[in-house]
C-alpha cells in the first residue's frame, strides 16, 4: 500500500475536480419476443426513477454531502435518469483518507464531505429483435470538487446493480494552489482504481487496467469470471432449451460480454 502524501497547505479552497464515471452492464437472454418485452418492464420497474435515487441518496450519505436538489424523470418507453446536485458540510481532516483502500458498502460505514458536486445516473434497457440478447446499462457520474474522492462509493454502486461488465473512468481534473503558490493537479496517491475495490470484487471479475498517468486519467475494465447459463436465461430455464440451443446461447451470452468488455465486435464463431 502507497503512503499518503504529506497534506498540503493550500491557498483557499481545494479546487481540484475528481471524477468518478462507469457503466454497468447486466447481460440476459428471452427466448421470445413476449420474454424479451417482460425483461425490458421489469428492469424498468426495478431500476425505476424512485429507486435509482434511494440508491444515489445512499452515495450521498456515504461521502456526507448535503441534497441540495433532485431532478429525476421515468421515460417512455423506457428508461430513467436521476441528477443530484449535493453541497459540503465542514470537513474535519480525520475524515480525509489518502490511502489508497477500498471504500465502504454500506452508507454507513463512513463519512466525508464534499462541495460544487453532483451524482448522475442514466439507464438504457435494451434487446436484440433477433438473438434474444436482452441487456440493460446504467451510465454513473460521481463528481467532487474539493479533498474527498467519489471512489469511496466506489463499492457501493458496483453492489447495488447486477453487474456482469462494468467499465470505470477516474479523473482528476483542474489544479490547486499550495500557500507558496506552487500549483497541485492531484492530492492523493493512485495508480489503479482496483486498490479502491473490495476483495469480494476482485474475487468475482477479471480486471485490466488502461491508465495515462502523467495526465491523472484512470480506467479499468472489469468482466465476471464465472458463467453460469441458468443466471441469464430470462422467461425461461435450461429445460426449456435444447443442448443445442444451450450452446447456441451460452456461446452468444460470452460473446456480448466479451464484445463489451473489449469494446469491439468480435467475429462470429
Amino acid at each position: 500500500m502507497s503512503m499518503p502524501n504529506p497534506k498540503i497547505k493550500l491557498d483557499g479552497f481545494n479546487n481540484l475536480t475528481k471524477s468518478l464515471s462507469f457503466s454497468i452492464y447486466d447481460i440476459s437472454w428471452a427466448k421470445s419476443k413476449a420474454h424479451r418485452r417482460e425483461y425490458i418492464e421489469y428492469i424498468d420497474e426495478q431500476y425505476n426513477a424512485d429507486r435509482l435515487t434511494d440508491i444515489l441518496n445512499d452515495v450521498v450519505e456515504i461521502i456526507g454531502a448535503n441534497v441540495l436538489n433532485v431532478a429525476r424523470q421515468d421515460y417512455d418507453p423506457q428508461g430513467a435518469s436521476v441528477t443530484i446536485l449535493i453541497s459540503e458540510e465542514p470537513i474535519h481532516e480525520d475524515n480525509v483518507d489518502t490511502n489508497e483502500t477500498p471504500g465502504p458498502l454500506l452508507p454507513e460505514s463512513v463519512v466525508s464531505h464534499l462541495d460544487k458536486s453532483h451524482i448522475c445516473v442514466h439507464t438504457y434497457p435494451e434487446s436484440h429483435p433477433d438473438n434474444g440478447i436482452s441487456s440493460f446499462r446504467a451510465d454513473i457520474e460521481v463528481s467532487t470538487c474539493g479533498l474527498i474522492s467519489p471512489l469511496k462509493a466506489l463499492n457501493f454502486l458496483i453492489h447495488s446493480f447486477d453487474s456482469d461488465v462494468v467499465t470505470l473512468d477516474y479523473r482528476v481534473r483542474g489544479f490547486t494552489r499550495d500557500v507558496e503558490g506552487k500549483k497541485h493537479y492531484i492530492d492523493h496517491d493512485i495508480n489503479s482504481i482496483q486498490n479502491f475495490m473490495s476483495e469480494d470484487i476482485h474475487e468475482q471479475y477479471d480486471m485490466i487496467d488502461v491508465n495515462v498517468f502523467q495526465e491523472n486519467m484512470f480506467h479499468t475494465k472489469m468482466v465476471k469470471k464465472k458463467f453460469d447459463l441458468d443466471e441469464y436465461l430470462f422467461g425461461t430455464g435450461r429445460e426449456g432449451l435444447s443442448e443445442a440451443e444451450v450452446l447456441q446461447v451460452s456461446r452468444s451470452l460470452k460473446k456480448e460480454m466479451q464484445e463489451i468488455f473489449y469494446g469491439r465486435n468480435l467475429p462470429n464463431v
